[in-house]
């Protein structure tokens, strides 16, 4: 039986060079797709199960490690992961650290030969090796998001005024092209920062995010329902609102 992988990667050019080259040094190789963005990578490996996935680091909608986060969630995909970087050597040993296999961009035959020889050898074991990928998560997010002030105060502008909001006080955020809303039991205001910038200031363990576009913070959850065809949506406490749950966001709220 074949081996299947796919493939993730933005930028169209080296995605097709990466296949190209696949096809050339594992003919036995079957890429069952090729996507260009975090979301498609981890829709495309939970529909195809393929034993590998080449992940870029850096993609829209999500990360290669938070497509990872995604996975180690979820006990039933077993996918080995290989990590498509350009890291400097604080990313490559915390890879080799957790045993998980990575290619450096730009690929060059010599370093891409080398994987596809130890993906062999790690395919060929029974059972194949499992993966850190809670540590590699830890280690390589710390490594995305330098250590930041903690946020302790939303600044915004109300009328003429300038209101400090303080983060306990927030019950989420949601952001479209031009403001992040960010709204408390008492007040409803907008400012200018993006949610991304936003997110690396908050306690993950106190602020949640459910979507690209919405954090919540877990103490104003009231509950979490899903429609007909499984889609959850979050209640906040004390506000009509039903936030979306993205499906990258879904294993935040999948029963134990």
């Amino acid at each position: 039986m074949h081996p299947t992988a796919i493939i993730a990667e933005d930028e169209p050019i080296l995605r097709a060079q990466l296949k190209a080259k696949l096809a050339r040094m594992w003919p036995d190789l079957r890429i069952v797709a090729d996507v260009g963005d975090g979301e498609a990578a981890l829709e495309a490996i939970e529909g195809h199960h393929p034993d590998l996935a080449f992940l870029d680091i850096q993609m829209p909608e999500m990360t290669g490690v938070e497509v990872a986060r995604c996975l180690a969630a979820n006990p039933a995909v077993r996918t080995h992961l290989v990590f498509v970087t350009a890291f400097d050597q604080y990313a490559v040993e915390a890879f080799e650290a957790n045993a998980v296999d990575y290619v450096l961009k730009p690929y060059t035959d010599e370093r891409l030969q080398a994987t596809v020889d130890r993906l062999k050898g790690r395919l060929a074991m029974v059972p194949p090796p499992s993966q850190d990928l809670d540590a590699l998560v830890a280690q390589i997010s710390a490594h995305l998001r330098p250590a930041t002030e903690a946020l302790q105060w939303i600044k915004a502008s109300v009328g003429n005024q300038l209101r400090l909001i303080a983060i306990d006080d927030v019950l989420f955020f949601q952001s479209d092209e031009k403001y992040t809303l960010v709204a408390t039991r008492d007040l409803d205001t907008l400012i200018r920062t993006p949610i991304k910038e936003i997110l690396t200031g908050l306690d993950a363990n106190k602020f949640w995010q459910i979507h690209r576009s919405t954090i919540v913070n877990a103490k104003a959850i009231e509950n979490v329902t899903r429609d007909f065809r499984g889609q959850a949506s979050v209640k906040i406490k004390g506000r009509p609102e039903n936030l979306t749950v993205s499906r990258p966001f879904s294993h935040l709220f999948k029963a134990a």
